[in-house]
């Protein structure tokens, strides 16, 4: 196994992490303001992982560089959609969680 194998795989695997800790907030956290920020950052950064491990086994320059714009490309999604969510919460009249 070489060194770019090596650390690729430790990339995949640390976004799966992040993955899995993302739908962990999802299940765990009270309120969707909670749940939304574990989703949205998690994810985002378990993607970025994944696409970097994947980066660094593409072929090509221009494969990795279209990773990157669609990693780029979710991360504007998400925060679009987590905001919408967030102000449909809000304007519904959800409360913020307190204990």
């Amino acid at each position: 196994m070489t060194t770019v194998n090596a650390l690729s795989m430790i990339l995949l695997i640390s976004g799966s992490l992040f993955f899995l800790a993302g739908t962990l907030g999802l299940l765990r956290f009270p309120d969707v303001y909670t749940r939304l920020h574990a989703l949205t950052k998690a994810d985002n950064l378990g993607l970025g992982l994944i696409v970097a491990g994947l980066a660094l086994e593409a072929q090509g320059w221009l494969t990795a560089i279209k990773l990157l714009l669609i990693w780029g490309l979710v991360i504007l999604a998400s925060a679009s959609i987590a905001h919408l969510i967030a102000r449909g919460a809000l304007l519904r009249g959800i409360k913020i969680w307190k204990e």
